[in-house]
């Protein structure tokens, strides 16, 4: 499945990691808001929420988060990049 199938599938979360002002100015419809300083301590909330797709502003934050949670044991995360690319690809 590509990153375009995993957006518009039913059964992923599009979870954005930047600041809640970043995500009051613009986000993708359906997507949930956990600020990158919040993921370490809501790592099993996340893992339920398998398969995600995780977005930010550029890609920088959501890389981060992606790679924290692979090693975590989440083996469903992938980093979307730009939230607006996200929304884009999202139909």
């Amino acid at each position: 499945m590509n990153i375009q199938e995993l957006i518009n599938d039913k059964s992923t979360t599009i979870v954005d990691v930047r600041t809640e002002g970043e995500f009051a100015e613009g986000n993708v419809s359906g997507s949930v808001n956990i600020p990158l300083h919040e993921v370490v301590d809501r790592i099993e909330e996340l893992k339920e929420m398998q398969p995600l797709v995780l977005c930010c502003l550029s890609g920088g934050r959501s890389g981060q988060a992606t790679n924290f949670l692979q090693t975590q044991g989440c083996d469903k995360v992938y980093n979307g990049g730009g939230w607006e690319m996200v929304k884009a690809q999202k139909k």
